[in-house]
């Protein structure tokens, strides 16, 4: 498999535009009468936003002594920048993002979903990865979209060399792919709907789904590494703020899905179909999840890929970044 993107130069590449991303970031508040401040990330969609929709309707940051700073990023490795230039204390990243606090410039603090939003599209008339051999390809680099290119041309025995990659952020892809100046892009949804309303007839050549027996995609919450150090009442508060917050989406789908559409000024039938692509789960499902080893699986089996991929050196613990312990501990 050819090298992806590595820590080194996506570092570089984040560096020269977290800035921008920052002051580009809608802040959507929730105040309380605590002067305990979170600033936290989240992206645009059901599995980014649902929490964050349902914490600030509910009162929850007010509840658990709280106000919340909630700042919309396009992607996860920019939220894992913000974190580490201490502009972010918690924040929101899909599963492609993952090797990032893999590598210690993060802490997993919870996780969120399993997601099953990524594609790999292709134009109309394109039907297999084998055709798009020598074609233009776009991709948001280490994110779920690049993930999910990359074991797709895995799976049918080629690498990115056999592509013309073009690393492009969201919005600039779905333009692109709509106005047929690429052949085809490592993707998500609900971006891709967007897309699928200006090329119906686009094809979708791979789906996380496609990969469930040897790889699962779980979605997360992270924390700035100081922020857990330094801060362990703070980050107490937000789990539990976090925990509540899942309670309610598991058993009030439909509402949290009508919350997420309000915050995100979406219609409520987009968010809907967001959700159908993503498995949420319960505060109890995640606890025994955390408790049985089944997250360290899922994390031991992202890591292998990773390193496959060439973002990782070699396999990380995930002990050493993901504290289950806290989550669980924040419910008692």
């Amino acid at each position: 498999m050819s090298p992806v993107l590595t820590r080194r130069s996506l570092t570089t590449t984040l560096a020269g535009v977290v800035a921008m991303a920052l002051l580009a970031a809608c802040g959507g508040s929730s105040s309380g009468g605590s002067s305990d401040k979170v600033r936290f990330g989240y992206i645009n969609d059901f599995n980014g936003a649902s929490l964050i929709a349902i914490a600030e309707a509910e009162g929850l940051w007010k509840k658990h002594g709280l106000s919340a700073d909630a700042k919309v990023f396009t992607n996860g490795p920019l939220q894992i920048q913000a974190l580490g230039t201490d502009n972010l204390d918690f924040g929101y990243i899909g599963p492609g993002a993952m090797w990032l606090p893999a590598s210690g410039q993060a802490k997993v603090v919870a996780i969120n979903t399993l997601g099953n939003s990524d594609r790999v599209l292709a134009q109309p008339g394109i039907t297999s990865m084998q055709q798009l051999k020598g074609k233009t390809v776009a991709v948001p680099e280490g994110t779920s979209g690049d993930m999910i290119l990359t074991l797709a041309l895995e799976k049918a025995g080629m690498t990115k060399e056999d592509l013309k990659v073009v690393p492009m952020d969201p919005s600039t892809i779905v333009s692109a792919f709509s106005s047929g100046q690429v052949d085809g892009a490592g993707f998500w949804y609900p971006a891709a709907a967007t897309i699928k309303k200006q090329v119906p007839d686009l094809v979708e050549l791979a789906k996380n789904g496609d990969f469930a027996e040897d790889v699962s995609f779980p979605t997360a919450f992270v924390a700035g590494n100081k922020v857990v150090a330094d801060q362990p009442e703070k980050t107490k508060k937000v789990l539990a703020v976090l925990r509540e917050a899942m309670t309610f989406r598991s058993e009030h789908t439909d509402e949290a899905i009508k919350l997420t559409a309000d915050k995100l000024k979406i219609p409520v039938e987009q968010v809907k179909a967001d959700a159908a692509n993503n498995k949420v789960l319960s505060v109890e499902e995640l606890d025994r999840l955390t408790r049985d080893g089944t997250v360290v699986k899922w994390l031991e089996g992202m890591n292998d890929y990773f390193v496959d991929a060439g973002k990782l050196e070699k396999p990380a613990d995930p002990k050493t970044y993901y504290t289950g312990d806290l989550f669980t501990g924040a419910g008692k």
